[in-house]
């Protein structure tokens, strides 16, 4: 009989079991590796199949990592694509609105030019009646039933009281009164400016009275049948000596018994620059005041 401590335990078996066994399937291993090595060096197309199989086998699962990959990075880019798209959008808006500002400024300035070109033009066309002064119309009458308008010419201009105004559309009105540096003008809406005018296609002659609501009531001279249709222009007739004859006035836009309600032609708050012209016939106004003066003096002696 065997000393106690010489005796092998149950549990001691089955180690020592377990180590044969790894140390026989390791050795098993070890040969069936060096074996497949052998053949994969000395025929290397006999596993050919084997690597397909495995391919295919494991194909589902790279097509799901593949997908996985293309879907995450499509996920984050259009994440990315939406940002850049949104500040894109912004930055576009902005040039978009700075591009419509450009665009109002450079259509005022053509406009501003158009004006000033107009405005030279009349200035040129007067021929031997060359203009007195160029001004703006700087202010008018807003809150007074009268039509006043205010120019940025005066006495030190050259400018005197009676002295016609008119724009590239043609007549404002004329100079009622007249400082060192500025002027106030009647304007033709004004109800106590009266223009002798006539139709620019015939003879057909009128008066064109200030209505104060920016119309003007043109009076026919000769009563009968009304000749006049909607759309007739007049202009000045010259008669009276103070406005040169030619000068548009307005059109005919209503019908009335005694002639029409016509549309002022040159707006003045729609006109920027305009002209100081100097009266058309100065003698005759000069005469028309020299009987005046003589009525009034005779008048005084008695």
């Amino acid at each position: 009989m065997a000393p106690p401590s010489a005796q092998i335990t149950g549990s001691n078996k089955r180690a020592q079991l377990g180590r044969f066994a790894g140390f026989a399937f390791a050795t098993l291993g070890a040969a069936l590796g060096a074996l497949l090595l052998i053949i994969s060096l000395w025929r290397p197309e006999t596993f050919n199949g084997l690597r397909s199989m495995a391919a295919d086998a494991a194909s589902p699962v790279g097509e799901a990592g593949a997908s996985t990959r293309t879907g995450s990075r499509s996920f984050f880019e259009a994440i990315a694509g939406y940002y850049n798209a949104g500040s894109r959008n912004a930055q576009l808006e902005r040039e978009l609105q700075i591009a419509r500002v450009k665009a109002a400024e450079m259509e005022a300035l053509e406009e501003e030019n158009a004006r000033l070109r107009g405005v030279l033009r009349l200035a040129q066309s007067e021929g031997e009646s060359r203009p007195v002064a160029t001004g703006r119309l700087i202010g008018s009458s807003s809150t007074s039933t009268r039509r006043f308008g205010y120019l940025s010419a005066g006495r030190g201009d050259g400018v005197k009281v009676g002295m016609p105004v008119t724009s590239p559309m043609g007549l404002v009105g004329r100079i009622l009164e007249v400082g060192q540096s500025t002027s106030r003008v009647l304007l033709l809406t004004d109800n106590e400016s009266i223009v002798p005018v006539r139709r620019a296609t015939d003879d057909v002659v009128a008066f064109a009275e200030g209505r104060a609501d920016g119309s003007l009531r043109i009076r026919l001279i000769n009563l009968g049948i009304n000749p006049l249709e909607e759309g007739d222009i007049f202009v000045t007739s010259g008669a009276g000596g103070l406005f040169r004859p030619g000068v548009a006035v307005a059109m005919v836009t209503r019908i009335t018994d005694d002639g029409a309600i016509g549309q002022l032609l040159s707006n003045p708050a729609a006109t920027d620059f305009v002209v100081v012209e100097p009266i058309f016939e100065p003698a005759s106004l000069q005469m028309a005041r020299t009987p005046l003066l003589t009525e009034q003096a005779g008048d005084e002696d008695e």
